[in-house]
């Protein structure tokens, strides 16, 4: 069986792997110029680094305790960009081009494919000229790029988007982020902290998407940073002059020197050729797939961010493996019901299952119970209070349905609410079972325990 990829990031490698483990050869088609997808190179690689530079720069300058002085840090861009480069480029190799060179049943071509029909790619090769593949199976795995909004003048300016943002070596006097949502908040936080005035314009408040008590713990730490948080704002047109970016608002003019775009990021799907097979799309561009990653064509499946998938790299490489196990003659369906989220700010967002909203959208009846941090015996310990844990459970049989957490290590607590969800466990497993003492996801277990008790009268570490 011969098997066709369009693209070489996570989702894409992760089928290429598993379809060769089942005998079938792999072509793959990649029309940049390095391969590997956005993660590795221009996304969660890159800025998490960005973002522990920038985390560890804000301990320094300011921390709780009252015996440890505080000192401004002593930043060297150039360095730090330097370092963050050779770490992105070692684990592209490692993780990408050597499983290329190392499995002779996958190959690269180097060139843009567009379908001629449902079996056929035609690929404009980098070095000029044209080849042609035809192919008993294709996978679309052709993720995303940055959506630019349609500001009057925006097209003129030398903005950002995040691809520039992550690897800068500057540190802009005043940085101006026009977006609310993940790539959004996580660069702002990072630039104030490397030593930048940010302001951030949110359409509606930050996290919209999100349980509204997400957004607002996390507008409040902004503010308390100093980050200016401009909800319900937007920009109506945008000049640039003597290296300022002037955006007009409905509150008036703001001046930047630099300008982040970060509202989205768009499927590379336009120029594939799709309308004319029959593969649906959504209005986004998005490929529609079912729970198998099939395509509305027979033999076309799709995975990641150029899909209506969330776009997160491990639901594409999950959804590519998947794939490859339904393209060679295997079954198997992408479970997204209990798919953990984090967004790494500080403190962290994490989410998994139903909150509230979702829940009642589905004519769930729900129990929800909050807990501040200041009852988490670890975060007393380090100092680090603010934020909470709320949990969603099935109102009658306290079945977890989902939880939201804002605290210092959310995304690390996320994975046991994850595993409570996907087991169908009750607030009551989750508030029985032993946690380690003093760890943060210890907070699970006591926001589960205030469906039946008050925390407040438990001693430490109480069973």
């Amino acid at each position: 069986m011969h098997i066709a990829i369009i693209g070489s990031g996570g989702g894409a490698f992760a089928a290429a792997i598993r379809a060769s483990e089942a005998g079938a050869r792999v072509t793959m088609i990649e029309s940049g110029e390095v391969i590997g997808g956005t993660c590795v190179n221009v996304g969660c690689v890159p800025s998490k680094i960005q973002i522990r530079v920038a985390q560890l720069s804000q301990h320094q300058r300011e921390n709780p305790f009252a015996g440890l002085a505080d000192h401004t840090p002593v930043l060297d861009r150039p360095r730090i960009a330097a370092q963050q480069h050779s770490r992105v480029e070692e684990l592209r190799q490692a993780k990408y081009q050597k499983i290329l060179d190392d499995n002779p049943s996958i190959d690269m071509i180097r060139g843009r494919a567009r379908f001629e029909d449902t079996r056929t790619l035609r690929i404009d090769l980098q070095g000029g000229g044209q080849e042609q593949i035809i192919a008993d199976r294709v996978l679309i795995a052709t993720g995303a790029s940055p959506m630019i909004p349609p500001i009057p003048g925006l097209a003129d300016t030398p903005y950002w988007t995040s691809d520039e943002a992550v690897f800068t070596d500057e540190t802009p006097e005043h940085l101006l982020v026009i977006g609310a949502s993940v790539v959004a908040v996580e660069q702002a936080q990072a630039f104030r902290r490397l030593g930048s005035k940010v302001t951030i314009l949110a359409r509606s408040i930050l996290l919209s998407s999100e349980d509204p008590d997400l957004g607002a713990g996390l507008t409040d730490a902004f503010r308390a940073e100093g980050i200016d948080v401009r909800e319900h704002t937007q920009a109506s047109a945008l000049g640039y002059e003597s290296g300022q970016f002037i955006l007009k608002t409905q509150d008036g003019s703001i001046r930047g020197d630099r300008l982040l775009i970060a509202t989205g990021r768009a499927p590379n799907t336009r120029d594939l050729g799709l309308e004319q097979i029959g593969v649906e799309t959504d209005k986004r561009g998005g490929v529609k797939v079912d729970e198998r990653l099939r395509t509305s064509v027979e033999h076309i499946y799709a995975t990641g961010d150029c899909t209506d998938l969330p776009q997160l790299v491990y639901v594409a490489a999950a959804g590519g493996t998947r794939a490859a196990v339904n393209m060679t003659g295997g079954e198997a369906e992408l479970d997204l019901s209990a798919m953990p989220a984090v967004i790494f700010t500080e403190p962290q967002v994490a989410t998994v299952g139903l909150d509230e909203g979702q829940a009642r959208v589905r004519d769930i009846v729900t129990e929800t119970r909050s807990l501040d941090l200041e009852h988490v015996p670890r975060a007393l310990a380090n100092f680090e209070t603010r934020g909470f844990v709320k949990l969603v459970a099935e109102a009658g049989s306290h079945r977890l349905l989902g939880a939201q957490i804002l605290a210092a290590e959310a995304g690390e607590m996320i994975q046991t609410a994850a595993l409570a969800v996907h087991h169908g466990m009750t607030v009551e497993d989750l508030g029985d079972l032993l946690f380690p003492y003093l760890v943060h996801v210890e907070a699970l277990k006591l926001c589960a325990q205030t469906f039946t008790k008050d925390v407040e009268q438990l001693s430490c570490c109480a069973g």
